[in-house]
C-alpha cells in the first residue's frame, strides 16, 4: 500500500487534485481512499488530504501519519516544523518551486513550476493560482506507475469549469517536470 499527503493552502485545490488522483488510480483497477482534514476553512489555511492506494481492499481507516509521496502546493510548507515528521525519511516529494529547497538535501524530490503553468493555462489568478492539475501532471511522470490517459480523463469527468485548460496543464507538467534531483 502506498500512502501519499497533500500539503498545501485553502484555494490551491490540494482536495480536489485527491479526489481526482484517487479516481484516476481506480480507473486503473486500484483501490484507493481520498480524504482530507482541515483546520481553519479559510483561503491561505493550511489544508491536508490523504491518499491511500493499493492493489488490494484497504481496510485502513485513520490518517497518515508518514506518507510515502508528498505533493507539497506551497515551497513554504516545508519549512513547518509538523512537514518533516509527517513524510518517511524515503518518501518522494514533488514541491511546486523553480528551485530545489535546501532544507530537503536528504529527500528524493521533484520540482514544478505549477504556478507558472497555471497562470500560463489561465487557471485562478494571479494571487492566487489554481495548481492542482499542474501539480497531478508532475505527480503522473514523478510517480511512473499511473498511465496520462487515466489521469486525463479523470480531470475531465471531475473539474466542469475550463476542463481544456486544466488538460492543458497536466500535459505541460508532465513534460516539464524535473524528477528526483
Amino acid at each position: 500500500m502506498r500512502e501519499i499527503t497533500f500539503f498545501g493552502r485553502g484555494g490551491q485545490g490540494a482536495v480536489v487534485a485527491s479526489e481526482i488522483l484517487a479516481d484516476a488510480y481506480f480507473r486503473q483497477g486500484f483501490q484507493v481512499q481520498s480524504f482530507p482534514s482541515f483546520g481553519v476553512e479559510r483561503r491561505g489555511a493550511p489544508v491536508t488530504a490523504f491518499m491511500r492506494i493499493n492493489d488490494q481492499f484497504i481496510y485502513l481507516r485513520s490518517q497518515i501519519y508518514q506518507a510515502d509521496a508528498g505533493l507539497v502546493f506551497a515551497e513554504n510548507i516545508v519549512q513547518a516544523p509538523t512537514f518533516k515528521p509527517s513524510v518517511k525519511p524515503d518518501a518522494a516529494l514533488l514541491i511546486n518551486c523553480t528551485v530545489r529547497p535546501p532544507e530537503l538535501e536528504d529527500y528524493s524530490v521533484s520540482i514544478i513550476d505549477a504556478t507558472a503553468i497555471a497562470l500560463e493555462c489561465g487557471l485562478g489568478s494571479s494571487a492566487q493560482p489554481l495548481v492542482n492539475t499542474a501539480m497531478l501532471g508532475a505527480y503522473a511522470k514523478m510517480a511512473g506507475d499511473l498511465e496520462l490517459d487515466h489521469l486525463l480523463a479523470s480531470v475531465e469527468a471531475k473539474v466542469p469549469q475550463k476542463t481544456d485548460k486544466n488538460l492543458q496543464a497536466v500535459r505541460s507538467a508532465f513534460e516539464q517536470v524535473s524528477c528526483c534531483e
